[in-house]
């Protein structure tokens, strides 16, 4: 059992929220009685998630995409009644990371896939408010692209579409999940072989033919459950707590 205060404290740290501008109200966003044994990661503070974390009897959840960003409880009715009111009713404490899981050189979900792939000579790349959230890097040996895509499909878990512009065999690749389709526009500009994101949009199709470069998207939910399962995983290694992640499932 360890005081939410403690676990907060630690990941304010290990994330460093203030090095980042960012819509979501990162750090602790409900808080709980104090007491912390159990914790359960997640990609959204979704209502579903929130009752499968009670049913496991957590004390804490760590979300990616968490409920304050903005002004977005300005008004605490409706579907923000329902969320609060079943965390406060569960004593369910919640802290969002978004941006900031993004970029981490270890425990970010760029990161995570980067060393899932095998890349090396890793960079940051993709600037969102002047600091990199992604990175770049190098295969150890160029290979056919068809079969750099089947790795990426078997190290998310899934394949949302394609745009396939570029060479036949590749070897740089540059990441960065969630909704980050836009750039790809400095994967083109830095001559990248393979971009990688999560959800597909029209201004990127245009961009990939335009630049000559392949990319891969493989699902924003998909290419942002590695953050959070890492972030379990050290608070498990760090305090000696119960967690475990919550896959919700989700397939776009």
């Amino acid at each position: 059992m360890k005081s939410l205060e403690t676990i907060v404290s630690f990941l304010d740290r290990e994330l460093n929220l203030k090095a980042f501008a960012d819509d979501s109200h990162n750090g602790l966003q409900v808080e709980n009685s104090g007491k912390i044994s159990r914790v359960v990661a997640g990609v959204d503070a979704s209502l579903a998630f929130f009752e499968e974390a009670a049913r496991r009897k957590a004390q804490m959840v760590i979300c990616h995409h968490g409920l304050s960003w903005g002004d977005s409880l300005k008004r605490i009715s409706g579907l923000n009644y329902r969320r609060l009111k079943f965390l406060l009713d569960h004593d369910l404490a919640l802290y969002a990371c978004h941006l900031p899981l993004d970029a981490h050189p270890r425990l970010g979900n760029n990161a995570q896939i980067a060393k899932a792939l095998g890349l090396r000579r890793l960079k940051p790349f993709g600037l969102y408010h002047g600091i990199p959230i992604g990175f770049c890097g190098s295969l150890p040996e160029a290979m056919p692209y068809t079969a750099f895509k089947s790795r990426v499909e078997q190290v998310v878990g899934n394949m949302v579409g394609t745009m396939d512009f570029g060479k036949r065999r590749v070897r740089t690749v540059a990441i960065v999940s969630g909704a980050a389709a836009a750039e790809i526009d400095e994967a083109g500009q830095k001559g990248i072989d393979v971009y990688i994101s999560g959800e597909p949009k029209l201004l990127a199709y245009h961009l990939a033919q335009e630049y000559n470069i392949n990319a891969i998207f493989a699902g924003h939910y998909a290419t942002e459950v590695f953050g959070v399962k890492a972030l379990a995983r050290r608070l498990s290694s760090r305090f000696g707590l119960k967690t475990e992640f919550i896959d919700m499932g989700i397939r776009f």
